[in-house]
């Protein structure tokens, strides 16, 4: 696989299922591995990936350039400036730099390389303990986490049996599923389930006894790298 252009081109839609036992590449620190989602560029490059650290991995010490964006989905993480439990959503903006272990283990996921030039406000939200707001359909509820010019992501919950009516998505959607599933007229997304569907999209969504919780980022496709 060329991991320099992996689902790089930002019109098409894409689905990558949950990662495989066998699907998971070794970065190349010991003890960090990662399942590849979208990639622009070799070891430095505009990435979208989940990433797993072994307990007692650590990183070096290094700058984020462009910026690094990230969600604890499993154990702690942890730099020079906290620790971070499961549930926490962290931007190092560009010019940014830490160096990031995990002594018992994590997973993450993580964008590198994503800010605008602008955007240079660090967030550390840990997210168990945010308000959920009412959201446009009945059973649905968003909790925002970060807007900048036109770009937002967001955790969106669906309870269960909710249907959301088909909606038009001008400037994208990106989709990471971190609980339950659902289901569309495509196929079914369990937890793990990563997708991007590309602007001008139309989608009507529905769940099931689960319900579910997914990452939401919407804005920032039109400005994707070609």
């Amino acid at each position: 696989m060329d991991a320099t252009l992996l689902n790089a081109d930002f019109d098409r839609r894409v689905v990558v299922p949950p990662p495989r036992a066998d699907g998971w590449v070794p970065s190349p620190l010991p003890g960090v591995d990662r399942h590849l989602l979208d990639r622009v560029g070799g070891e430095v490059a505009r990435a979208t990936s989940i990433v797993r650290y072994a307990p007692g991995s650590s990183f070096a010490a290094h700058v984020h350039g462009e910026g690094e964006e990230f969600l604890v989905l499993e154990g702690t993480f942890a730099d020079e400036h906290g620790e971070y439990p499961a549930g926490t959503y962290v931007r190092n903006p560009p010019g940014t730099s830490h160096a990031p272990r995990s002594p018992a283990g994590c997973i993450l996921f993580v964008k590198l390389r994503q800010f605008a030039a602008t955007d240079t406000r660090p967030v550390r939200t840990d997210t168990r303990t945010q308000p959920w707001l009412p959201g446009a359909s009945p059973g649905e509820s968003v909790m925002p986490l970060h807007e900048h010019d036109g770009v937002a992501t967001s955790l969106v919950r669906w309870m269960p049996s909710t249907r959301i009516p088909l909606r038009p998505i001008p400037d994208g959607e990106e989709i990471l599923v971190l609980e339950g599933r659902f289901m569309d007229e495509h196929g079914e997304y369990p937890a793990r389930t990563w997708l991007r569907n590309p602007p001008g999209s139309r989608q009507a969504r529905r769940t099931g006894a689960e319900g579910a919780l997914l990452y939401v980022k919407t804005g920032h496709l039109r400005r994707a790298l070609p």
